[in-house]
């Protein structure tokens, strides 16, 4: 008995040991190992290079739970030059340069607003260009390129009101064609505008007269005898009213109004056309 427990122990003790080589085996396989795993019931333990919903667990491959650039970012975005509510000498060029090739059919302000974004747009979509309404390098330099650098005429127009149609009256002879609605003067030969100017008018109190008129007499310094005010290059033509350079429609522009004669702001223009216009030319002042 004692022989056979002996054997028994020697028995279980060889066993031990073959089974301790296994696990190690398992946890530490270099690949030249001749002894198979013992089996377990255990989940094999994921391995990075899984897939679905495998991933690894070993402290030595951390996930930082942020997604690479490379997946989330497309292309760098187009630096922005000029935008809605900028209010630069670039704005004010960008729409001298747009208006000399007809996407901007008023005077530059400098402001950038709706306006000036439609006319961008339109030039964008011209040239297949991304239609954002803003301005960038590409859509810049793509102007530029079309463009001429802005006279100081052209960035500072003196008459920054669009004419509109003219009245029938005024497609004839000489005529000083004065638009209520536009706010503009028309100096106007046989139908072909010459020359053009902003003008302001009378209040409700005192407005200006409407209708066709003739220049009866001019004066190159006047001063009115009623509001002993200043009249340079005046033009009358109705009991009183006068076409005249007006400092205060030059600093105020309409914030003010006249005493119902038609108040030019520009004083350069308007001495010009005090040398064309004769005693006699017509005047209409139309809506």
């Amino acid at each position: 008995m004692k022989r056979s427990s002996v054997i028994r122990r020697a028995v279980l003790a060889a066993t031990a040991v073959v089974l301790a080589a296994g696990c190690t085996a398992q946890a530490g396989d270099t690949g030249k190992g001749t002894v198979s795993p013992a089996p377990t019931t255990a989940a094999p333990a994921p391995t990075a290079s899984g897939t679905g919903d495998d991933k690894p667990s070993s402290p030595a491959t951390p996930s930082t739970g942020t997604p690479s650039t490379s997946a989330t970012s497309g292309p760098p975005k187009a630096k922005v030059l000029m935008d809605d509510g900028d209010e630069t000498a670039q704005v004010r060029e960008l729409q001298a340069r747009l208006r000399q090739i007809g996407y901007f059919d008023r005077a530059p302000t400098g402001f950038y607003g709706t306006m000036t974004a439609s006319a961008v747009k339109g030039f964008q979509k011209k040239r297949e260009l991304p239609q954002t309404g803003t301005v960038d390098e590409t859509t810049w330099q793509k102007l530029v390129t079309m463009t001429h650098e802005p006279t100081a005429d052209e960035l500072r127009p003196a008459t920054t009101n669009k004419l509109d149609a003219p009245d029938p009256r005024c497609l004839t002879g000489r005529v000083m064609c004065i638009s209520k609605e536009s706010r503009t003067l028309a100096w106007m030969i046989d139908g072909k505008v010459v020359s053009s100017m902003d003008v302001r008018f009378g209040s409700e109190n005192t407005p200006t007269r409407e209708g066709e008129f003739k220049v009866e007499w001019k004066a190159r310094e006047w001063t009115s005898t009623i509001y002993h005010t200043p009249m340079p290059y005046a033009m009358f033509f109705s009991r009183g009213q006068a076409v005249h350079y007006s400092a205060d429609f030059a600093a105020r522009g309409y914030a003010g109004a006249s005493h119902g004669c038609v108040n030019v702001r520009d004083k350069g223009k308007l001495a010009a056309l005090f040398d064309q216009v004769k005693v006699g030319d017509k005047v209409v002042v139309h809506w």
